[in-house]
């Protein structure tokens, strides 16, 4: 049976990688630049999600003061630096590349949408091994929008040409972000329980939950067929 879905989007953080380990250790270090103390891993996991930004922005409101509009550059730009230089690999979460490898292998075009930076997506991508099985790449940066607004998906869409509706497409993510974009856009979304989705998984409003990243292409079966 062909493989109903053309095309399929997809996030990063949360998604395809367990990030928030490395999102606090590279926080944290801007953080003490700036004069102010640590965060948790569990607390910068409810920050993911709506870009480096708001990432820093939300730390050092959680941290002390908060950023004005003129102090939070040279502070975004010690993070950008700082993320982009780090040395430690990211974590790819379980059957991730494998999954994805067997989609790519069975004609599906694959496209990232993500709210974080383009040349750390890049960068990543290319550490992990996966930067040749996406067609299309958008970070937070690459356009003058990004998720939840739909153009960010779309955008991705068109690189894959696969935004008319003749090719079936999905995104998948695991917040609320992609399934605002994914509605907007107008195509299907899962949700994978594991990421960082800030709210109950399941109040999320996906089209389908999955639990492991491998059970991804008999779950868009089940979807679209249901």
């Amino acid at each position: 049976m062909p493989f109903p879905f053309q095309a399929l989007v997809f996030d990063l953080d949360g998604t395809l990688i367990d990030s928030a380990p490395d999102m606090t250790r590279v926080l944290n270090r801007t953080l003490a630049e700036f004069g102010r103390p640590a965060l948790t891993e569990a607390q910068v996991r409810t920050m993911v999600g709506d870009g480096s930004a708001m990432l820093v922005r939300q730390a050092f409101a959680a941290t002390g003061e908060p950023l004005g509009d003129e102090a939070v550059q040279p502070v975004l730009r010690h993070y950008l630096d700082t993320y982009y230089d780090d040395a430690e690999p990211p974590v790819l979460y379980a059957d991730v590349a494998q999954t994805l490898a067997a989609l790519a292998a069975r004609g599906v075009r694959l496209g990232l949408c993500t709210n974080k930076p383009e040349r750390i997506t890049r960068k990543l991508l290319g550490i992990m091994g996966l930067e040749g099985l996406f067609g299309a790449v958008a970070g937070g940066d690459t356009l003058p929008v990004k998720k939840p607004d739909g153009r960010h998906l779309t955008w991705v869409l068109e690189q894959l040409d696969a935004q008319d509706g003749s090719a079936r497409a999905a995104m998948i993510g695991d917040n609320g972000n992609d399934v605002k974009a994914a509605r907007s856009a107008g195509v299907p979304v899962v949700a994978m329980s594991y990421g960082y989705p800030r709210m109950p998984v399941e109040e999320l409003g996906a089209d389908l939950i999955l639990d492991r990243f491998a059970d991804l292409p008999e779950g868009l079966m089940r979807l679209a067929f249901s």
